[in-house]
C-alpha cells in the first residue's frame, strides 16, 4: 500500500485532498464565453468589484476546481476550470483592494447544467449561486460540485482532484 503524506503532495504541487476548495464563476457569454476561454487557454479573472466576490478570489488556491457558468443568457454551467495563479493585484485598477486570479480550462461538461436543473435538484437547494444570485464568484461545497459534475457528465462522477 502506498500512502502520500503532505510533503509528497507539496513535491507534486498538489493541494491536500482535504484542502481542495470548489468555486463557481459567472461570465456573460457575449462578453467572455466558455469557447473563448478554451481558445485562450488561460484567463485573468479580473474586474470583480464586489467585496464578497473579491474575498472569494483571495481564498482561491492553485489547483482549486472552478465551475464556469454562463450568466444572463444561456444560464448554465459549461465546464470546469482550475486555478492556475492565486490572487494578485487586479491589472484593471491601481486600487490595491482589488485582486484577480488566473484560471485555466480543465474539462468541458458533456452537457451544460442549466439553472433550471440546479433549482430543481433538492441536493442543491442551499447552493450559494441561488441564494446570492448577483455574486459573480461563489464558493461551493464538495457535494454541490460533485452533484453538478454528475449532472453534466450523465453519471455519478466525483470531483477530479
Amino acid at each position: 500500500m502506498f500512502i502520500l503524506n503532505s510533503a509528497a503532495f507539496a513535491i507534486f504541487g498538489l493541494p491536500l485532498p482535504d484542502t481542495m476548495n470548489y468555486w463557481l464563476v459567472k461570465s456573460e457569454p457575449f462578453k467572455y464565453a466558455w469557447e473563448q476561454f478554451v481558445e485562450d487557454g488561460i484567463a485573468c479573472w479580473d474586474g470583480v468589484r464586489n467585496y464578497q466576490a473579491r474575498n472569494n478570489l483571495r481564498s482561491m488556491k492553485k489547483g482549486d476546481l472552478v465551475l464556469f457558468y454562463h450568466s444572463n443568457e444561456g444560464l448554465a454551467v459549461m465546464g470546469i476550470a482550475k486555478v492556475s495563479r492565486e490572487a494578485y493585484q487586479d491589472p484593471t485598477t491601481e486600487d490595491p483592494n482589488w485582486v484577480a486570479v488566473d484560471l485555466k480550462p480543465y474539462r468541458k461538461l458533456k452537457k451544460p447544467v442549466s439553472l433550471a436543473q440546479i433549482k430543481a435538484e433538492p441536493g442543491l437547494k442551499d447552493i450559494e449561486v441561488l441564494r446570492l444570485n448577483r455574486l459573480s464568484v461563489v464558493s461551493l461545497k464538495e457535494q454541490e460540485f460533485d452533484l453538478i459534475l454528475a449532472m453534466g457528465t450523465g453519471g455519478r462522477a466525483k470531483a477530479a482532484k
